[in-house]
């Protein structure tokens, strides 16, 4: 008998009690430093937009820069990152958005987007869907048009999926995680 073909969730590891307790932290570094489990996750979150237009992929830190520089490659287009403010730069516009105990920002070159290209944003992980909608946010400001957000994993029960698509996004994820 054949041995079980791994899935991406396969290769994603659970830290129980980080980073602090209670949270079952969904580690994609196990995921990342596999090369079965990289390419596999790459071509898996590219092949829902195939022989779609793509301008550019949009990478939310910092997870989503790894993934989206590989999804961008193979592409063939560019790669666009949203940082935590301060990080880049250049002029920048920026969008504030809640996290569980506060309030973070998050920018993007004023230049990276022109209007009227189609995006992919991309992140490793879609929990609240708080840094997903600034990242929309900001690139609708310069006029780009979100085609979808990919993520590997969605934690379900803390609704990101719901808020995006309530927002009128396509969404799509490799795999889910019951539990917080």
């Amino acid at each position: 008998m054949a041995p079980q073909q791994k899935t991406v969730k396969d290769y994603i590891r659970t830290i129980v009690d980080f980073p602090h307790e209670g949270i079952m932290f969904r580690d994609v570094t196990t995921l990342f430093a596999d090369p079965r489990g990289f390419r596999m996750a790459v071509d898996q979150m590219l092949h829902p937009y195939a022989g779609q237009r793509i301008d550019k992929v949009v990478g939310l830190e910092a997870r989503g820069f790894i993934l989206g520089g590989a999804i961008a490659h193979q592409l063939g287009t560019g790669f666009v990152p949203i940082r935590k403010k301060g990080k880049l730069p250049g002029k920048t516009i920026s969008e504030a958005y809640t996290l569980e105990y506060g309030e973070a920002i998050v920018e993007l070159h004023d230049d990276a987007i022109e209007p009227g290209e189609t995006i992919l944003l991309v992140d490793d992980l879609l929990a609240t869907g708080g840094t997903a909608e600034a990242g929309i946010k900001l690139v609708e400001r310069l006029g780009g048009k979100i085609l979808s957000c990919a993520f590997v994993i969605d934690l379900p029960e803390l609704g990101g999926r719901q808020k995006l698509e309530a927002m009128g996004m396509d969404v799509s994820v490799l795999c889910e995680f019951e539990g917080l």
